[in-house]
């Protein structure tokens, strides 16, 4: 399948589904951003010299991580049960997501190693820090699957890895067309953001919580692309 039909379906289920996403996704994305604007604010208070960070930051910093795997977890379980056919409240997929939170974080952390290892190490040898860079985001592409793995196959985190490295080396252009549209998004987000700032926090709150919300697009295309191309449905279809 082409990389338009691909993102055309994406755009046609993210439209169709929105009010559902809304429900599921806004309140997740609302208490994320809403923390990320606060420890932003408290690092920006902080003298640059001798920065000193309170058991609340870390605290928060590690909320942050779990409502983020729980967003990842709802979103693509969400996903995989509307591929199936299946209508599922809000309430029975966050329930469900719960328990992939754990595998997920992991799966996480594995994955953050492997991807930044490569421009850590070569940024300390001065100009081969962008060939670094270039391998770190050839990496990113090729685990940006091991979450749909985690839940969608019931893959262990190494598992995951090792899958998603696998099934993405004929797609990684398409992997990396896609990942990209975070950067428009990004851009677009940062100059409303910055706009909203001088109307106010509550208003900067919801404008970044709906960028955020549209940022959410980007897994959906990939999670298309992902099950186009799952090992599973490539062994039912022999």
């Amino acid at each position: 399948m082409s990389l338009s039909a691909i993102l055309t379906e994406a755009f046609h289920f993210f439209r169709n589904h929105i009010r559902q996403l809304a429900m599921l996704m806004m309140p997740l994305l609302l208490v994320q951003v809403g923390m990320q604007l606060w420890l932003g604010t408290e690092f920006s208070a902080m003298n640059l010299e001798k920065p000193e960070f309170a058991a609340s930051h870390f605290v928060v910093m590690m909320v942050l991580l779990l409502i983020f795997s729980l967003l990842i977890a709802s979103l693509t379980l969400y996903l995989d049960v509307r591929s199936q056919g299946h209508e599922p409240t809000t309430g029975q997929v966050m329930k469900a997501s719960i328990a992939f939170v754990p595998p997920l974080l992991l799966a996480g952390v594995f994955s953050a190693l492997a991807i930044l290892a490569p421009v850590m190490i070569l940024a300390a040898f001065g100009p081969f820090g962008v060939i670094g860079f270039g391998i770190s985001l050839y990496i990113f592409a090729r685990l940006s699957y091991v979450n749909f793995m985690v839940i969608t196959e019931r893959l262990t985190p190494l598992e995951a890895i090792k899958a998603s490295f696998k099934m993405s080396g004929p797609i990684v252009l398409k992997t990396l067309a896609i990942v990209g549209l975070y950067i428009p998004i990004s851009l677009v987000g940062g100059s409303l953001s910055q706009l909203a700032s001088n109307l106010g926090l509550p208003v900067q709150l919801v404008v970044e919580t709906l960028v955020a919300f549209v940022g959410l697009f980007v897994n959906i295309a990939l999670f298309r692309l992902y099950m186009i191309n799952r090992p599973i449905q490539n062994e039912e279809s022999k």
